[in-house]
């Protein structure tokens, strides 16, 4: 799966327009980066990526790059 097409199902999960987040972008900058995306990414990394992710491992997370790089 390309970056572009991680960032759009980001973009999509967290009901932001295309092209709003970039890899650098803090998480903590993304007004909604709340509990419920956080439930939503681990339901989306397990769909689309085949993988568990953890809410430990989720408040290790900083900017989109860390989600970009667990998904693969």
């Amino acid at each position: 799966m390309t970056t572009e097409k991680k960032l759009e199902l980001l973009e999509e999960m967290l009901e932001l327009d295309e092209g709003t987040l970039m890899p650098e972008t803090d998480l903590e900058d993304i007004e909604e980066w709340d509990s419920m995306a956080k439930l939503s990414l681990i339901v989306l990394v397990d769909d689309e990526c085949g993988k568990s992710l953890t809410g430990q491992e989720i408040k290790g997370f900083v900017t989109v790059q860390d989600i970009l790089d667990f998904m693969g």
